[in-house]
């Protein structure tokens, strides 16, 4: 894979990382960037593992994506890489096939080491369910003895809470306990329980802590210094009222005394492009200095334009003895303690968080680890490098397109899509499509996907002559309204208006050639759509530029991908996929 140049990155942060106003920092000994992992990566969780080699590992939501719960990694707090997906075969977690509804899937999952095993405790979440029956929420711990091997993290292992966000506890007197959220009708608060988390066992809950008074108090973790257990929360909801709070009690039942300073990190009713603050952990480093992860938009309070959706941002945190501690206010350029060494010598198969896509399919050669799926794939639907394509991705056709069933329901033949995160404000992702349609309705192409009911499409789809919404120069529009000839066919679908549809013939001199497709951000607010023949791209020709409020929305952040359906016919055409490449132009920081 490419990636991108130390002189290309020192440019872009001086040109685009201005600093964001606002009150200084408590430390001043390193300079660094928000968001730490952009794109995509909500309800951070981190953890700093003496035991394995001074590492820092962080874990982040992946709701309906598959493989899921993504894990990255650093040694110095500045290069992350992801080093594998907690949630990698369908057989650790069968549900998530059936799960409803685009804020379904895995919520707010909690990292933590514990006598030399790693926890991940999470919830499956069904939003299809009614709030108070049980099975909307699905409680699991997955257990690993080794973060970089994805065959070593357990199957989930359940237990019965009816809430969310659960994070796991060991008291000093050796009982473990889980804290967990619920901001429902029934019992809203913080609720705790006695825990085994080798089998999944609890005692009874009970509320510990009802929050500030904010709506929806979640996002628990509880910590123990100095004597106190300082319990960490969010409230607010997950929009621009988001915010981080915090309460300590002497035992860890309660009862809990409210921080004073609340809420102890939030962006609310502020100016800052960094918006929605919430759902934080706090960690410490090798030097014992503290530091704070939380979720963040780069929205602006106007809360119209973030594509990459809720994504991990980090402040220093000062916490002095017998005290709550002092977060940091949160902007794009920030003042930290003084980092680990840079040391780039981590294990795993995913990129750095900064790379780019240089992709060709090479035979023998797997789909890479940030690679993504809306839930589980039909493994046979993808073919690296067949015989007679080599070096190519073939892409076999789903009935279901990318919009699917209603109510965001994939079903079990599953939707031909795989895409990679948006990480970068401004970007370049193109494909080359050999695709040859031979009936109604096959179809094929490149995505920027939200959710089922949340994506902008512009694909080669097989339609009858007369179906062109404009002209396009050099086609031929004299054939016979019954015959089925190529278009291209821009579509988007959301809950906020987007542009119509445009369906235009493929032009005679493309005819029977691989196209280019691509996908570019020019600015904060717009992508451009274009199309081309990849032996010819002085030709190359933009359809339409398009904002990116409609995929602006939710929990998740935008994949941008290739997908093949018949769109509901019975065509079998597959399309063959090469060339793939995603290169990072900037990043908007204020």
């Amino acid at each position: 894979m490419a990636r991108v140049t130390v002189a290309t990155a020192v440019y872009l942060i001086a040109v685009l990382a201005t600093p964001v106003l606002g009150s200084k920092p408590h430390a001043q000994n390193s300079t660094y960037y928000n968001p730490i992992l952009p794109g995509f990566h909500p309800d951070p969780s981190c953890i700093f593992v003496p035991e394995w080699d001074d590492t820092f590992f962080c874990a982040s939501s992946s709701f309906n994506a598959f493989p899921g719960i993504p894990l990255h990694a650093s040694k110095d707090l500045q290069n992350w890489k992801l080093i594998g997906n907690i949630l990698n075969r369908p057989e650790q977690l069968p549900r998530l096939v059936e799960t409803n509804r685009s804020t379904s899937g895995i919520w707010a999952p909690t990292l933590r080491f514990n006598d030399g095993n790693f926890y991940l405790v999470t919830t499956l979440v069904d939003d299809d369910r009614v709030d108070t029956d049980s099975s909307r929420w699905d409680n699991i711990i997955f257990k690993s003895e080794d973060p970089y091997d994805p065959s070593a993290w357990t199957e989930a292992i359940h237990f019965d809470f009816e809430g969310y966000d659960t994070s796991p506890v060991w008291d000093s007197d050796g009982k473990t306990y889980i804290v967990g959220g619920h901001a429902w009708k029934v019992f809203p608060g913080i609720l705790l329980a006695e825990a085994n988390l080798e089998t999944g066992e609890v005692g009874e809950w009970e509320v510990i802590w009802n929050g500030t008074g904010g709506t929806a108090p979640e996002g628990p973790h509880i910590f123990q210094k100095d004597g106190w257990y300082y319990l960490l929360a969010a409230e607010g909801g997950t929009g621009l009222d988001h915010m981080v709070t915090m309460a300590r009690s002497k035992t860890i039942r309660g009862p809990y005394e409210v921080n004073p300073a609340n809420p102890v990190l939030t962006n609310a009713n502020t100016t800052n492009y960094f918006q929605t603050v919430g759902h934080a952990d706090l960690f410490q480093d090798g030097a014992g200095n503290w530091w704070g992860v939380a979720l963040s938009t780069r929205s602006g309070p106007e809360y119209l334009n973030y594509p990459m959706g809720r994504e991990t941002i980090m402040v220093p945190v000062t916490w002095n003895e017998n005290e709550f501690p002092v977060w940091s206010s949160l902007s794009g350029e920030m003042s930290g303690w003084e980092f680990p060494q840079e040391n780039l010598e981590l294990d795993g198969t995913g990129p750095l968080i900064t790379e780019g896509d240089t992709i060709d399919f090479e035979p023998g050669s797997v789909l890479p680890t940030h690679f993504t799926h809306w839930r589980f794939p039909i493994p046979d639907s993808y073919t690296i490098s067949p015989p007679d394509h080599p070096n190519t991705l073939r892409l076999s056709p789903s009935k279901l397109n990318l919009t699917a069933l209603n109510g965001n329901y994939a079903g079990p033949s599953g939707q031909t899509f795989v895409g990679r995160r948006q990480q970068d404000t401004l970007f370049t992702f193109s494909i080359n499509l050999d695709f040859s349609p031979t009936l109604l309705e096959e179809e094929a192409g490149i995505s920027v996907f939200l959710t089922q009911n949340h994506h902008l499409d512009l694909g080669v789809v097989m339609l009858p002559a007369n179906s062109s919404t404009a002209p396009f120069p050099g086609t031929n529009l004299t054939a016979p309204s019954a015959e089925l000839i190529p278009h291209l066919r821009f579509r988007g679908i959301s809950y906020i208006e987007v542009p119509k549809d445009i369906v235009v013939p493929i032009p005679d001199s493309w005819s029977g050639k691989a196209l280019r497709l691509e996908i570019k951000a020019h600015n904060m607010t717009h992508y451009s759509m274009s199309t081309g023949p990849a032996d010819a791209l002085s030709q190359m020709k933009t359809i339409l530029d398009v904002s990116n409020a409609p995929v602006s929305w939710g929990f998740s952040g935008v994949i941008l991908g290739v997908y093949c359906t018949s769109n509901g016919y019975e065509g079998s055409t597959p399309a063959y996929i090469s060339k793939w490449r995603y290169t990072p132009q900037g990043q908007f920081r204020n």
